[in-house]
């Protein structure tokens, strides 16, 4: 509530020095604040450029010590894995997710065999990198099937975190999943296992690069709009955190990023609960491609993640966080 006015009031004099203004801020970013993607692809010496998203890249197995050191180096807590699994893998049922030999499974091994616990380990729980029809679930009859697609992210989760996942993060946006995740963790002895639950995911026109780069774009049949949330829809978004809250996350995700800073706010308002948000692929190469066409300058990668913070955000997903040293400077 503002108790005086212009011109005893004046809100510029707290602006008027670089000291001033540091001392006033509300938000700050750091290295904490931050979870890097990794694409992972097949073979050996393999370091890959993604043509939708510049700047970014796909490594082989192999090639991630390159990446993780320079994590470590600059202080992000954790890495999320994302794989691009080979078209003569995928099938109907998504199979591979459940092989113990595939991209994400070794590359957790080899992980935590070089560097333990000094880095944390994200895996993505959802079928759609492993499926031949590009979704996140099974289909009968047409439709994206909730209960039978449960019980084949249940044995993907209990195998990540037998391979020494950190945090499971499931982002197929079936209902009640996260609850019998939980369930069967905790009975597989996975009791500290955390669960980041893809609580509010959009049915978005943002994730286009992404889905290039694991390759689901050019399978995908149909959309997503009947289990990813409606974008017109925020009372939603308040109910799907509720029960995912209830069933056992530990932390929850918003995604799209900017697009849905209102969603962020509401959340960390009503539940105090810890709030990631997700600058997906098509923000990434939104910005990106502005700033090589120079159409705006390096300065709004900063002002964007800022602005995630802002909103209330504890974490964010973004391709940015490897170049967080500059981005910070």
């Amino acid at each position: 509530m503002i108790t005086g006015k212009f011109p005893n009031l004046r809100l510029r004099r707290n602006r008027k020095e670089t000291w001033s203004r540091r001392l006033i801020q509300e938000n700050t970013l750091s290295p904490n604040d931050f979870i890097l993607p990794i694409f992972l692809i097949e073979g050996s010496n393999k370091k890959e450029s993604i043509s939708s998203m510049p700047g970014v890249f796909r490594y082989s197995i192999n090639r991630l010590p390159q990446i993780i050191d320079k994590a470590l180096r600059l202080g992000i807590p954790m890495v999320a894995l994302f794989p691009k699994t080979k078209n003569s893998l995928k099938n109907e049922l998504g199979s591979e997710a459940l092989n113990e030999n595939n991209l994400v499974c070794r590359a957790i091994k080899e992980i935590k065999k070089k560097y333990k616990n000094k880095i944390g380990i994200m895996c993505d729980v959802a079928l759609d990198p492993y499926t031949s029809h590009g979704h996140d679930g099974l289909i009968k009859s047409n439709q994206i099937v909730n209960d039978e697609t449960i019980e084949i992210l249940i044995n993907q989760s209990l195998l990540q975190a037998d391979m020494g996942c950190d945090v499971i993060a499931p982002s197929d946006m079936m209902d009640g999943r996260i609850g019998k995740i939980r369930k069967a963790l905790d009975k597989s002895n996975f009791k500290n296992v955390q669960l980041l639950s893809y609580a509010a995911k959009y049915a978005s026109s943002f994730y286009g690069p992404f889905r290039d780069a694991v390759g689901s774009k050019s399978k995908l049949k149909g959309d997503k709009k009947t289990y990813q949330m409606d974008f017109r829809n925020s009372d939603e978004a308040i109910r799907e955190i509720a029960l995912d809250i209830r069933e056992g996350a530990d932390m929850v995700m918003v995604k799209p990023g900017m697009p849905y800073l209102d969603i962020i706010k509401l959340i960390k308002n009503k539940f105090k609960i810890p709030v990631f948000a997700y600058q997906v692929s098509g923000e990434y190469s939104l910005i990106q491609t502005a700033i090589n066409k120079k159409i705006v300058n390096q300065d709004v990668i900063y002002e964007s993640l800022m602005s995630f913070k802002r909103a209330g955000a504890n974490g964010i997903v973004s391709y940015y966080a490897d170049r967080i040293d500059k981005i910070l400077k």
